[in-house]
């Protein structure tokens, strides 16, 4: 492990590398291997059982095979570790993947099969824990309400801060302790380590969708928690027997994105602090939707929160016509789902990333969500002033129709 000592922005940069010159190289290595050399019976009979049942591979056993455990993954997920100021972490080939492991993992662990999800949250996480697939029984919530939805029978309370797509944030300290001994997820995707570590809060486990900023350019589907020591087993008991690890080189590419994460997400907050600033007062916006913005009644920021990030939610005036004019008018925004990367985006989350969820849960057909990138901000503002110098009379009423998946 690297020093506890070092500032974040050396941890991002040198976290996970620890082994690279013993091995005589300065880069990232990347194993492809999807088996490995047995030294014999025994020792490698012992060491797929250690890797089966959560641990790791035994020295004189080795790795075996890939599905089990792979050097590359190794790496990235100490380095995410220390990030987030746990003792382990386990990656996963997306970040649903990784969610449905702590679902699976925390309910075959315990026994119990209730889980309690704080709205709002992301359209797919919503909408996988409501399809029962993962065979446990959910109640939803908001945040106070987490000590009265709690059950003799709850295995998890998963919530996300700031969450998707209106960026409220949860007081992760009141949430641990209104869940008692219930062990808490956080999806810290829109916060990164760079702006909070729940853990701190008492967080059990911390999920990511290591798509979005940890990779930082769009070119990779991961997914990684960060916990403690037997949460990480009984994840990778799970990871071990549904198949569900990172890719190695999806491991490299975001390994490699992390040594860039802290002075990207502080250009990136600071384009869209600037942004929104803006959009708080421009006439097509009804209203801004940005951590601190509100005045932070619950004093979160510098609490629990470093920053205020790089997302941004509006709900215009216009309603889902204007959302629609707007998403097609812009040029330097991508219309697209996902966010997090170096370029910025914009989407509609009702109609895309939250089209799956419940009639009342979904975000308003006003609602349009921006991930900001790191062009020039000026730039950015103009772009999106193409699609709000238009007036557009109050849009229709309806919600896109339900589907059955979202991204």
């Amino acid at each position: 492990m690297t020093s506890p000592l070092l500032h974040p922005d050396s941890l991002a940069v040198h976290a996970g590398r620890e082994d690279l010159t013993a091995l005589g190289v300065h880069a990232l290595p990347i194993d492809l291997s999807s088996t490995n050399p047995l030294p014999d019976i025994e020792a490698g009979g012992l060491s797929y059982e250690s890797m089966a049942g959560g641990g790791l591979p035994l020295a004189e056993g080795g790795a075996v095979y890939a599905r089990l455990w792979n050097p590359t993954v190794a790496r990235l997920e100490s380095a995410l570790a220390q990030l987030e100021h746990t003792d382990a972490a386990v990656a996963f080939a997306s970040g649903m993947a990784a969610l449905t492991a702590a679902v699976l993992a925390a309910t075959a662990e315990t026994g119990r099969r209730h889980v309690v999800a704080v709205r709002p949250m992301y359209g797919g996480t919503d909408h996988l824990l409501a399809s029962g697939l993962l065979g446990a029984e959910v109640t939803y919530c908001t945040a106070d309400r987490i000590a009265a939805t709690v059950r003799p029978d709850t295995a998890l309370v998963v919530l996300e801060t700031p969450a998707n797509p209106t960026l409220e944030l949860v007081d992760i300290a009141a949430a641990v302790a209104a869940a008692g001994d219930v062990p808490v997820l956080v999806d810290n995707t829109f916060g990164t380590p760079v702006l909070q570590n729940p853990a701190d809060h008492g967080a059990a486990m911390v999920l990511h969708s290591a798509t979005k900023y940890l990779g930082g350019h769009g070119d990779v589907v991961a997914g990684i928690i960060a916990c403690g020591t037997e949460h990480a087993a009984a994840l990778r008991r799970v990871r071990a027997v549904t198949g569900g690890l990172l890719h190695p080189l999806g491991a490299y590419l975001v390994h490699r994105g992390l040594a860039t994460l802290p002075i990207r997400m502080r250009a990136q907050q600071e384009n869209a602090r600037r942004i929104a600033a803006w959009l708080a007062t421009h006439p097509a916006v009804a209203r801004l939707h940005y951590p601190g913005s509100d005045g932070d009644p619950m004093g979160l920021m510098g609490r629990q929160m470093r920053g205020s990030g790089a997302m941004i939610a509006i709900e215009l005036r216009g309603g889902y016509e204007q959302a629609r004019h707007l998403t097609s008018a812009v040029r330097l925004f991508t219309h697209a789902v996902s966010l997090g990367g170096v370029d910025s985006l914009i989407q509609h989350p009702a109609a895309l990333t939250h089209r799956p969820v419940a009639a009342e849960a979904r975000p308003g057909t006003g609602l349009v969500r921006l991930s900001i990138g790191l062009e020039d901000h000026q730039d950015l503002m103009a772009d999106l002033e193409r699609g709000l110098d238009r007036p557009v009379a109050a849009g229709r009423a309806e919600q896109p129709a339900a589907a059955t998946a979202s991204a």
